[in-house]
């Protein structure tokens, strides 16, 4: 079973940066996209970015300008750069493969706070 792990999550003060990383137990690319996830307190989990196969990304609307997705060179890694941090952004971040999901990680925790 491939298992998703998150990393790079911390606590940072409003307007810095993060890049989390996501590494997979085995090679997941190939046909398919990346996203990334949150889940700030009390809320439904929200797609962040996306990847597809042909390397195009997408964002939401929170996102765009300050975050990107990339893929490592690796077929099984993605990464999250985070800018311009905002209190607002403090979630669990999770990785997944898109549209067909896998069992999901354990996350890592970002939280933007002074």
């Amino acid at each position: 079973q491939v298992q998703l792990v998150e990393s790079g999550g911390g606590l940072v003060q409003p307007g810095g940066s993060l890049r989390l990383s996501c590494a997979a137990s085995t090679s997941i690319f190939g046909a398919y996209g990346m996203a990334w996830y949150r889940r700030a307190p009390g809320k439904q989990r929200e797609m962040v970015a996306i990847i597809d196969s042909g390397g195009t990304t997408n964002y939401a609307d929170s996102a765009k300008g300050r975050f990107t997705i990339s893929r490592g060179n690796a077929m099984n890694t993605v990464y999250l750069q985070m800018g311009s941090l905002k209190p607002e952004d403090t979630a669990v971040y999770y990785c997944n493969r898109h549209p067909i999901p896998l069992p999901w990680g354990q996350g890592t925790q970002v939280t933007v706070s002074s």
